[in-house]
């Protein structure tokens, strides 16, 4: 069986990914493309864990850390700048390793993006204004009355999304969820590959909790203060990245380092449950290993279902 030319993929944070796409990338001579939304972001390289200078020169890297934290980005244009790249790889005769924590970047691959009417800002401020006056709570409430599956997808905390969601079902009288379902995958059937690493939960807890500790080491802190003097707006993408607020309140003198860090700790956990919840959800066709991507790394064939050789 020939190998595919685009290979994906997917697991919740501290899982191994980057681990496995360098080895897939030196032995099979592929580029690496990014599919976290997080680091594609340029000041929080070490809370983001994006891949060190060192690990970036082992093979070609595509869309990390080119985008400043005060631009957010949207997954409609994280997907086109990744289908650019992935056609510049193709033209070159290279594959191409999609790999990141970001489900909805894999599904706008794979199954594609709705073209939804746009929505104005004065409309979009209006629910932004209902939302800082009800909370989250009942806002996600109000929703799911109008898109129950909107209000149940979206993560919590992800203001912005819910706002969306909010927004288009009033604006258009049609969920959001309806509008998403016509879609066409930019990705064919046939031209890729999907592996979702998923391993033990209470290993992949210990590992998230010993890295946390490895990036305040690193100078996870140090970036949160850089990107805390800048005084963005909260409400931005990259200010989400998981950890970034429990450090800048002890930052600010609200919590001890102590406190943020278990408060971060746990954040972290959180996560990477709801990450692993979501691709085996949504991801149920695709080929799954039960570890971390170090292990996977030792066996690229046997993990893809390849014949030897």
């Amino acid at each position: 069986m020939e190998r595919p030319r685009i290979w994906l993929i997917a697991g919740p944070t501290a899982s191994g990914k980057t681990a496995l796409a360098l080895t897939m990338a030196e032995q099979c001579g592929a580029e690496v493309v990014n599919a976290d939304s997080m680091q594609i972001y340029r000041d929080l390289p070490v809370l983001t864990a994006r891949p060190s200078a060192e690990e970036e020169a082992r093979a070609p890297h595509h869309l990390f850390g080119m985008v400043d934290a005060a631009e957010a980005w949207s997954v409609g244009r994280w997907q086109t700048a990744a289908l650019a790249v992935l056609n510049d790889i193709a033209a070159r005769g290279r594959s191409a390793i999609v790999v990141g924590g970001t489900g909805l970047y894999f599904r706008a691959l794979t199954h594609g993006l709705a073209d939804t009417p746009a929505v104005s800002e004065a409309e979009r401020q209006l629910r932004d204004d209902a939302f800082a006056a009800e909370g989250e709570t009942a806002f996600r409430a109000r929703l799911a009355v109008l898109d129950p599956a909107a209000a149940a997808r979206i993560e919590v905390g992800d203001r912005q999304r819910l706002i969306r969601a909010m927004a288009v079902a009033e604006v258009t009288g049609r969920p959001l969820s309806a509008w998403q379902a016509e879609t066409t995958p930019p990705l064919a059937a046939d031209a890729w590959t999907g592996l979702v690493l998923d391993p033990p939960r209470d290993a992949l807890y210990a590992r998230c909790d010993a890295r946390f500790g490895k990036m305040i080491e690193a100078g996870a802190l140090e970036e949160v203060r850089a990107v805390a003097a800048r005084g963005l707006s909260p409400s931005l993408p990259a200010l989400k990245a998981v950890g970034y607020r429990e450090l800048a309140a002890h930052i600010a003198g609200e919590t001890s380092l102590d406190e943020a860090l278990a408060a971060a700790r746990q954040a972290t956990r959180n996560y990477a449950k709801r990450q692993a919840t979501w691709f085996r959800n949504q991801m149920p066709g695709w080929a799954r290993f039960e570890g971390f991507g170090e292990a996977a790394s030792l066996d690229i064939r046997s993990v893809w279902g390849l014949p030897a050789g």
